[in-house]
């Protein structure tokens, strides 16, 4: 990142290799925290994380950012940029607040718009897109105040406990490239 990215309560930076540590794992075992990320099932060692985000790295594709509480300097969750495609300026954005500490204070809300800030400002992305559980109601509230749109919705797409649940798809667009759409 060439700037700083600041929210009133959050900073962004690049996510460090002594960021993945015990902690940080736990995040990716909590099954209530997994229960609505898509490929929850996987199951993760540090070795396993660490190599996955320097692999997503080495491939110039994929970025995570730490989120940083402002006041304590706690490292409190992940942004995931990417895959980027270059050749359409696209990108999935995922946020994972993975200390419980800090949710339900609107820190997922902040974390969406300084991802954003960087996917427009930093990579000229025209577009940024994701999915998620319909019943996963409140990172889809989230998206939205940060600025997102509900694009459309995938009927059926998961099994959730052999039940099946639609997959929300949601879209944020950059306002350099889209002027004449309402972009909060």
């Amino acid at each position: 990142m060439t700037k700083e990215y600041l929210s009133e309560r959050l900073q962004l930076r690049s996510l460090r290799s002594t960021d993945i540590d015990e902690a940080f794992l736990t995040w990716f075992q909590d099954e209530e925290l997994m229960r609505f990320y898509t490929n929850s099932r996987q199951t993760h060692t540090l070795e396993s994380l660490l190599r996955n985000i320097q692999a997503g790295a080495a491939t110039d594709t994929n970025y995570v950012f730490a989120i940083i509480d402002r006041e304590t300097q706690a490292f409190i969750g992940t942004i995931k940029l990417g895959p980027i495609n270059r050749d359409h300026l696209i990108s999935d954005l995922v946020v994972l607040l993975g200390d419980r500490h800090f949710h339900g204070k609107g820190l997922a809300v902040e974390a969406i718009r300084l991802g954003n800030a960087i996917a427009f400002e930093e990579f000229g992305l025209r577009k940024l897109f994701g999915g998620m559980y319909a019943t996963n109601v409140s990172s889809y509230k989230a998206y939205l105040r940060a600025g997102w749109v509900e694009e459309g919705r995938l009927l059926g797409h998961y099994l959730v406990d052999s039940q099946p649940i639609d997959r929300i798809l949601i879209a944020c667009f950059n306002p350099i490239f889209f002027p004449l759409l309402p972009i909060s």
